[in-house]
């Protein structure tokens, strides 16, 4: 009798990578497209400070004044930016995913809770590094720049070429620590989360499917839980990423300075908006990917 033959953990796992990169660049264009106008909504909120320099009073407010003065469009501004790097950010998401969980398994095939919470994390840290931080900080840079009376970026390349010019490749880099931090968190929770529903209703039975609006509503939860779990770190991230980040020496120092001028509660400013996109955008890309994995499954074996 032969001695069972191991889980090819290594020839596997780049396949598993590819197919979770090439559907989670799917994935990631569809879903800006439905949830961007929360994201600028929540980045605006985000940025107001106290003071004479406070500019909306809740997120209705904001909505308003940015119709009025900008046109229903205006709740988009900054969207080719996040269009183009979500794409990659989704694409690097899964496909680090889908590589470290492949990579992580045990001979028996068995991918634990830890092993999956692992797995998130560092596919979190991946996406931050390759697409977030700079496409972050440039999406930020772009919704300041039109809380400015004459605002200096004419469009996304102008604005590029603005922050290359004056600060260079580490102008696009702003807020790297803050940003690892908070995907590296986010993913760990969501993917944790998630999973951990599934095992929940199917038992561990890996036969047995999640029909697809339950991953959706699998997928609010966790992203439910990622928002509370670190709105703050979202917060500090922000505000390293926009105009007035020379202000701050680092990301400790403005994490000190907005606990000492405006108290706790204002690390969790924008949560409600981004309570609303987050929940939304989840529950799409956890929907939509699982869809293109399926479909992925059957025909690319």
């Amino acid at each position: 009798m032969q001695p069972p033959v191991p889980y090819p953990v290594a020839a596997n796992s780049g396949e598993k990578g590819l197919k979770g990169i090439i559907a989670g660049g799917i994935t990631g264009g569809l879903e800006i497209l439905i949830t961007y106008p929360t994201e600028f909504v929540k980045t605006q909120l985000q940025l107001d400070e106290k003071g004479e320099l406070k500019k909306f009073n809740g997120i209705v407010d904001c909505v308003t004044k940015t119709v009025k003065d900008k046109g229903f469009f205006g709740l988009y501004r900054g969207l080719s930016v996040l269009l183009l790097g979500s794409i990659p950010k989704s694409a690097a998401r899964f496909g680090a995913f889908e590589f470290y969980s492949t990579k992580m398994r045990g001979d028996d095939s068995e991918l634990t809770m830890t092993k999956r919470f692992f797995s998130g994390m560092l596919a979190g840290m991946t996406e931050a590094v390759v697409a977030v931080t700079p496409m972050e900080t440039i999406k930020v840079r772009f919704i300041n720049d039109q809380r400015s009376a004459k605002p200096k970026y004419k469009g996304l390349f102008h604005g590029i070429g603005q922050i290359f010019k004056s600060e260079g490749i580490g102008g696009i880099y702003k807020g790297l620590p803050a940003t690892v931090v908070k995907q590296g968190s986010n993913q760990a929770i969501r993917f944790f989360v998630l999973f951990s529903l599934k095992d929940l209703y199917t038992g561990k039975d890996q036969t047995k499917s999640v029909p697809k609006v339950l991953v959706g509503i699998f997928g609010a939860i966790a992203g439910a839980a990622s928002v509370f779990g670190n709105n703050p770190i979202d917060v500090v991230k922000t505000r390293m990423q926009g105009l007035d980040a020379s202000k701050y020496k680092n990301s400790v120092d403005c994490a000190l300075k907005i606990i000492r001028y405006e108290g706790p509660l204002a690390f969790y400013k924008g949560t409600v908006p981004r309570l609303g996109r987050v929940c939304l955008d989840v529950a799409i890309t956890f929907m939509i990917y699982d869809s293109i994995m399926d479909l992925f499954n059957l025909v690319w074996k």
